[in-house]
């Protein structure tokens, strides 16, 4: 598998799933991570995702990028309270595994097209 796909069957099998159990099998333990909202390690992240997936998470990728070590995902992440972020995570891999994350957030009006009209994807 290419790191873009082993992202990609992350999003698939643990965000997307909403699902934990998947997670050892695509992450080194000493995972590090670098947003705010999460501890480093694969308890670190599974402790954040617990609660971000009470808010039913939906993901919409508009684009993933890999680059040697590094895969970049642009994606839509809507909650089913209707609130709405753009999201940029970027991911560093090492021996098939997630190693290191980053993530840029910028919450959205998805009804609010900004002011060049030209929506936010």
């Amino acid at each position: 598998m290419t790191n873009k796909e082993i992202v990609l069957a992350f999003y698939d099998k643990v965000f997307s799933a909403w699902d934990l159990g998947p997670v050892d099998q695509f992450m080194k333990p000493d995972y590090r991570q670098h947003s705010p909202e999460a501890k480093d390690g694969r308890d670190g992240f599974k402790e954040f995702a617990a609660g971000f997936f009470q808010g039913k998470p939906k993901f919409d990728i508009k684009n993933i990028a890999e680059d040697g070590d590094m895969v970049y995902v642009f994606f839509q992440c809507s909650f089913a309270n209707g609130t709405a972020a753009k999201v940029c995570d970027i991911y560093r891999l090492e021996d098939g595994l997630l190693a290191e994350h980053w993530d840029v957030l910028q919450p959205i009006d998805p009804n609010d097209p900004g002011a060049s009209g030209n929506g936010h994807f």
